[in-house]
């Protein structure tokens, strides 16, 4: 029998915090997609999008020839990550702030940040200089995860979000897809395009937000009033423990073993950080979290923030995996392994669209998870399969069925969280939504690198050459993939290096199967939740903006538009 949404907001109880947020009516303008002025902020979002996403992963084939040039080989793991720490750990307090002071500010701030970050990384010389310019990126992109979202959820009903979800998320997959490969190539001429790349995208983006995008907030009266909402407290606690952990698990087998108190102790102070933070949260004290514990009260939310994170987490095991698979076993170059993956790359933008659509057709979600996860399941078992003689229809088919469950996935997680909740907590949902979503992005580098070093370890001893097989084990493996080590080898060593990797990453492949069985089988705790067909929000569009863009007056409060 199909639950009414009222029934489950009955479990997110009456503690609310949007006391400061009330007496100003809703908006419903079911007709904004019409206007240009929506599809210029859309395209906008995708190019933020875009952007941001090529950037993280644009300097995966260009570090070595980054670290070469600066003197950074030993620092490489901060260069890599820096900007993944500082992405994730800011996320909920965008969130929170653009719930205050509105979503354009912060997103022009974001812009400023991205684009200062970019030139400051492209201009160093040296290594300290270079992370300091991914950091300022991180914190940059993190809005710019964090708003896009946000802002479509603003601008449309939920039933209809996933569709346009799904165009802005395509770009950001684009971005993902070409981002090896467009390093490797600016690699060859200089790496500091890998970063001044940006500075022609990001640039005419903030002008035409700037410009064009004016959404109605409420006020507060003075800025005492509304820094006074800010959860600072939460804050402090939250970023250096987030922060801890994540440096924990970006070392962790790279530059200190597992089993290293370096590695142990800042995990442990993150999750009790963490843990901290969320009494924090859920305590009187706290006035207005960045993180209401209310997200989490019933059970299609909290259900959807997992699946969230564990299709995160799914992703960027095929990210990272399926272009290994093509170095260490196949033997191809890092940039023709970026070609290779293109099935997986493009049939997931088409597939996330297709789920969009479906969505807002049939306003169910849970078939689309179960269908998502089901074919991950199944073509991950396909992709144990694989070794230095598949043809090329084989892996291409199994990373096209990769592709179209997880791009069922994408576009249909945010809409299952927000169905259950009250409008006005879409932003700290959305906060939640792309910390948790990053967040995965690291486990899916971590958990299959544990798997892979171990078993790697574990079959080296088909290795005869005692002094290749010690280069190597713990950890050195991943590393020498690319390197041409692999492909210099002959007759039966090679053979044998090859059996390794391949039985590895078999092992690799099959975890990814149990975990995307469990996320399947976890689809079953969600309940149907009829979708709001009209947009309820006080975050809507300004009606002036599609007439008046160039007015003084850049984001009125609700009592200074009218409704629709």
């Amino acid at each position: 029998m199909e639950e009414k949404r009222v029934s489950e907001e009955k479990d997110v109880g009456p503690g609310n915090d949007s006391s400061s947020q009330t007496a100003t009516p809703a908006v419903t303008s079911p007709s904004v997609t019409s206007s240009l002025n929506f599809w210029i902020i859309i395209s906008m979002l995708c190019l933020c999008t875009l952007v941001s996403s090529l950037d993280a992963l644009i300097i995966t084939t260009a570090l070595p020839r980054i670290t070469d040039s600066i003197g950074g080989q030993a620092h490489y793991v901060w260069i890599a990550n820096s900007f993944v720490v500082a992405s994730t750990v800011v996320q909920p307090l965008y969130a929170q702030l653009s719930n205050i002071f509105g979503r354009r500010n912060p997103m022009l701030i974001a812009l400023v940040l991205f684009s200062l970050g970019s030139g400051i990384a492209a201009g160093s010389r040296n290594v300290a200089m270079l992370i300091a310019g991914r950091v300022v990126q991180g914190l940059g992109s993190a809005g710019l995860f964090v708003l896009a979202d946000l802002i479509v959820c603003d601008l449309v009903p939920l039933r209809d979000r996933a569709k346009f979800m799904g165009i802005v998320i395509s770009t950001g997959t684009i971005g993902t897809t070409l981002g090896p490969i467009v390093g490797g190539a600016l690699a060859q001429a200089s790496w500091r395009w890998c970063f001044y790349i940006n500075l022609p995208l990001a640039i005419p983006v903030f002008v035409v937000m700037a410009v064009f995008l004016r959404l109605k907030y409420q006020r507060e009266p003075t800025w005492k009033s509304a820094l006074r909402r800010v959860d600072f407290v939460g804050a402090l606690i939250f970023i250096p423990s987030m922060t801890s952990l994540l440096l924990g698990l970006v070392m962790g087998g790279t530059v200190y073993p597992w089993g290293s108190w370096r590695i142990i102790l800042p995990i442990v102070l993150g999750v009790v950080g963490t843990a901290v933070f969320l009494v924090h949260q859920g305590s009187p004290i706290c006035k207005e979290p960045s993180v209401p514990p209310r997200l989490f009260r019933n059970r299609t939310s909290a259900t959807a923030f997992f699946l969230c994170f564990t299709s995160s987490v799914l992703l960027n095991w095929a990210t990272y995996f399926l272009p290994f698979y093509f170095q260490a076993v196949k033997g191809v170059s890092p940039l023709l392994s970026g070609v290779d993956v293109l099935p997986f790359s493009l049939f997931t933008i088409p597939s996330a669209m297709i789920a969009g659509w479906l969505l807002s057709k049939f306003g169910q979600y849970k078939p689309l998870h179960w269908v998502g996860f089901g074919l991950v399941s199944i073509a991950f078992g396909l992709l144990s399969i694989l070794d230095a003689g598949s043809h090329t229809a084989a892996w291409a088919c199994f990373q096209i069925i990769v592709g179209v469950g997880l791009g069922f996935i994408l576009t249909s997680i945010l809409p299952a969280i927000c169905a259950p909740l009250a409008e006005e907590d879409v932003a700290a949902a959305n906060g939640t939504f792309s910390f948790l979503r990053s967040f995965g992005f690291i486990w899916g580098i971590t958990l299959p690198s544990i798997i892979f070093n171990d078993r790697f370890d574990h079959y080296s001893v088909r290795i005869h050459d005692e002094s290749l097989r010690s280069q190597l084990m713990h950890g050195a493996a991943y590393g020498y993939a690319s390197s041409g080590l692999v492909t210099s080898l002959t007759g039966d060593t090679h053979e044998e290096v090859i059996s390794v990797y391949t039985d590895s990453l078999k092992n690799v492949w099959q975890a990814a199967v149990g975990f995307a069985v469990f996320s399947f089988l976890t689809v079953f705790l969600e309940k149907h939740i009829t979708m709001r067909t009209e947009l309820d929000t006080n975050f809507g569009l300004e009606e002036k903006a599609a007439s008046d863009a160039g007015a003084k007056d850049v984001e009125a409060g609700p009592v200074d538009v009218k409704t629709s």
